[in-house]
């Protein structure tokens, strides 16, 4: 950067403190999106299909696992 640059980024960053730069704050460093949640294909004991499915949803016995689809079909 040139001292006319750095001149001119010094009065701008006094005049206002949040400035970014002339690039803006897309070039600024953006914190990383949350992680996916770990998911586990399982096979529905009722409609025998397989879904990808969260892990912390599951039940600890793999063969009584009701997808979501077949949950609300039972339910009254």
């Amino acid at each position: 950067m040139g001292r006319k640059d750095r001149e001119r980024f010094l009065r701008l960053k006094e005049s206002n403190p949040y400035y970014q730069g002339f690039r803006g704050s897309a070039t600024a460093t953006v914190a990383a999106p949350p992680p996916q949640p770990v998911t586990e294909s399982v096979t529905c004991s009722v409609c025998n299909r397989r879904r990808n499915v969260n892990v912390e949803n599951l039940p600890e016995d793999r063969s009584e696992y009701v997808c979501l689809r077949c949950q609300d079909e039972q339910a009254p």
